[in-house]
């Protein structure tokens, strides 16, 4: 990750609160949780803080993709959240934009994934070491050089979405790891989590929550 940190100045995007739960849209450029360092130290649970002192973190978005994230506001919360992602029982959808027309419109990809350690935070495909990793995907729309998509992980590794589409040829577009030249040239990296489904900790019931797809 750079060291060249500047989170936006926003204030919190609340979707959802009760007794249980927050459930917030991150804005590009934001941390999820403190990094290395004083200068690392705003992020979006500590924000989430200042409004609900017992917010706990259950999962994590990388620092410049936006859009849905849940805190459990108890320790039972927080275990029975964790515990879905864990068990990939939480359904995440994202969009992306991608160089590029993506052929064919629908399919998956199916390589797994580990850390490039002389080249970390960057990870690759290894089909030797590398831990399972899936993503679905659909292509929503192409124009001018450029496929929106939508797509579905069905593991939780890191990057993973972002290693997927560049394995297919089709990177995210700015991205600031894995985009070179007329790619990387974007205001911020176009990935959003657009929707989550999850069941709530005390009734169980499932619940799906959005945020609308700012590009």
């Amino acid at each position: 990750m750079s060291s060249d940190y500047n989170p936006p100045d926003v204030p919190l995007d609340v979707i959802h609160a009760d007794h249980e739960m927050v459930v917030l849209s991150k804005p590009d450029g934001l941390l999820s949780v403190p990094g290395k360092g004083a200068h690392l130290a705003d992020c979006l649970y500590e924000r989430v803080l200042g409004a609900f002192p017992t917010a706990l973190v259950v999962h994590r978005l990388d620092r410049d993709t936006s859009g849905v994230m849940v805190f459990g506001l108890s320790p039972h919360a927080q275990r029975f959240l964790s515990k879905q992602f864990e068990e990939r029982r939480a359904r995440k959808t994202y969009v992306a934009l991608v160089e590029g027309h993506l052929n064919p419109q629908v399919g998956e990809v199916d390589l797994p994934l580990i850390v490039d350690w002389p080249n970390r935070p960057l990870q690759m495909v290894c089909h030797e070491t590398g831990k399972p990793a899936l993503t679905e995907y659909r292509v929503m729309r192409v124009s001018e050089g450029v496929s929106r998509v939508r797509l579905r992980p069905r593991t939780g590794r890191t990057h993973q979405l972002r290693v997927h589409m560049l394995a297919l040829g089709h990177v995210i577009l700015g991205d600031p790891l894995y985009a070179q030249g007329a790619t990387a040239d974007h205001p911020r990296m176009m990935l959003h989590s657009e929707e989550l489904r999850i069941a709530h900790p005390e009734s169980g019931r499932g619940m799906v929550f959005r945020s609308k797809v700012p590009f």
